[in-house]
């Protein structure tokens, strides 16, 4: 049995039930969340979220891509929302690598060098700082008054605003 199987089976044993009282895709609370793909963090849990209150937009450190602008835009400019909060967090993979030796990897296992970003990091409170700046001089991200970013410690679970 595969990884995906057990996940498949745990959803049919599970209590998901979707979301039958939520007719929308707009996020009650108007806020996106933008954090790490990290299997510590639980996002509901780290903010007591319900069902349809955010969006939740995840990658490799909780970086503010490209695609993750293009997630925000869609977010605020068709879906309502008018808050953001970048979270990274403690402990990142993207800490434990640079950018150049991560591309100097692929390219010499596929003989491609990627053109996008690693954004690989040394310090997450300057990351999460690159990150709110990157939002909140979009041009495609309307609202931008209320963009803030945090670090998430995993292994206390401390949650502090980086000013």
């Amino acid at each position: 049995m595969t990884g995906i199987d057990i996940l498949a089976r745990r959803h049919l044993d599970g209590e998901d039930h979707g979301a039958p009282a939520i007719h929308t895709p707009v996020p009650s609370m108007h806020i996106a969340v933008v954090t790490c793909m990290d299997a510590r963090i639980k996002v509901f849990d780290v903010f007591g979220l319900k069902h349809g209150e955010v969006h939740i937009l995840r990658n490799a450190g909780g970086v503010a891509t490209d695609d993750v602008i293009r997630s925000l835009a869609i977010s605020q400019r068709k879906l309502q929302t008018r808050e953001v909060v970048i979270m990274q967090h403690t402990q990142c993979g993207l800490s434990l690598i640079t950018e150049d030796e991560f591309k100097d990897e692929l390219e010499a296992d596929t003989g491609l060098r990627p053109p996008w970003a690693v954004e690989a990091f040394r310090e997450v409170k300057d990351s999460v700082k690159q990150s709110v700046e990157r939002v909140r001089r979009s041009p495609f991200v309307p609202h931008t008054d209320n963009v803030r970013g945090f670090v998430y410690d995993v292994n206390t679970a401390e949650l502090t605003e980086v000013l």
